[in-house]
């Protein structure tokens, strides 16, 4: 599937690096309506949303860029204290997406949508809440939203989540910021300005649904104008036909606020 990709690099506006992305632009003489940055999951790299996320694009005639933030959220990753979420990786998802703005968009402005789920989910919550950047929907399944809650919860992750910041919850001043800065329930002012779809299984084994729940809770306390929040009778799992109804609903003006449901 990924043979039908283009892989292009771009520029970090932070370190000057050299970041890896995918990119899949339809055929025609019509500019795509939309573009659509899709999200690796936590141990994963770029190739990991190819299958999933192509042929919802492909339907609908939009593009897909899907960029590596740094690579994977693991341990083996030499660049683990960049990932997760972190400001490098953050840029690298919002420069790719300018780059491809930029360059393949010249003549109009698509819709341009952020999807992803479980570390995907992480990121695109911790995109759309700590970067300057205007996004037309998000859509985030099954996020982390507090890593250091996460340490606690998930012992198999463990080793990964404190690679990442460096250490485990309060082994110093620098590693509690990082646990902070790379958890996006302390960024809901923000996210309470995003059209933003927010959903969770009940039954999730990897990352309780008090993620969502907490993180649901912490934007509704900042009155958000248009936050779809659902917890769903499912596990670990993310509902990539939902995820683009809500974009085509952006797309086409619906509007709206769901509160609070379960």
């Amino acid at each position: 599937m990924h043979e039908r990709f283009e892989e292009v690099a771009v520029e970090s506006s932070l370190d000057g690096s050299r970041e890896p992305a995918l990119l899949w632009m339809p055929t025609g003489d019509t500019p795509p309506q939309a573009l659509v940055v899709g999200l690796h999951t936590w141990s994963a790299d770029r190739f990991n949303q190819c299958k999933p996320m192509l042929p919802f694009c492909e339907a609908r005639g939009w593009a897909l860029l899907l960029p590596e933030f740094r690579g994977p959220n693991l341990a083996s990753n030499p660049r683990a204290l960049e990932a997760a979420g972190g400001p490098l990786a953050r840029r690298d998802l919002v420069d790719a997406t300018r780059h491809v703005l930029a360059t393949r968009f010249a003549g109009g402005r698509p819709a341009r949508f952020l999807v992803g789920g479980s570390g995907g989910g992480h990121m695109a919550l911790q995109v759309a809440g700590r970067e300057a950047f205007a996004w037309d929907a998000v859509s985030s399944w099954c996020p982390i939203t507090d890593l250091a809650a996460w340490q606690q919860e998930n012992a198999h992750y463990r080793p990964h989540i404190e690679a990442v910041c460096g250490g485990a919850p309060g082994a110093g001043a620098p590693v509690d910021a990082r646990y902070r800065e790379k958890s996006p329930l302390h960024a809901a002012p923000q996210l309470a300005t995003v059209r933003l779809q927010l959903a969770h299984g009940r039954h999730d084994s990897s990352v309780p649904y008090s993620h969502s729940w907490r993180m649901a809770q912490a934007i509704e306390a900042c009155g958000p104008a248009h936050f779809y929040f659902h917890l769903f009778e499912g596990g670990h799992e993310a509902h990539l036909d939902e995820a683009f109804a809500f974009f085509e609903k952006t797309l086409h003006g619906e509007n709206g606020r769901a509160r609070l449901s379960g």
